[in-house]
């Protein structure tokens, strides 16, 4: 019988856990930037805005794929 590896799985929690404030926190800073376009740190803050969408998609993907390493152990 199979077993879950624990500290695999505790990786990909903390990789999901990692996403979940960048999910809420890019979405808030690119908007934020697209009200100010008139500023001249318009594009800085766009571009920090969709590294941390980009980062968040990345951690998602990247601690799923270690959830399932560690429930169906390759």
């Amino acid at each position: 019988m199979k077993h879950t590896n624990k500290e695999t799985l505790a990786k990909g929690i903390k990789f999901l856990a990692g996403a979940l404030p960048l999910a809420f926190i890019g979405p808030s800073v690119i908007y934020s930037a697209f009200n100010n376009q008139d500023k001249p740190l318009y594009l800085p803050i766009l571009i920090l805005g969709i590294l941390a969408c980009a980062g968040s998609v990345f951690l998602m993907f990247r601690g799923i794929k270690t959830l399932m390493k560690a429930l169906f152990n390759d």
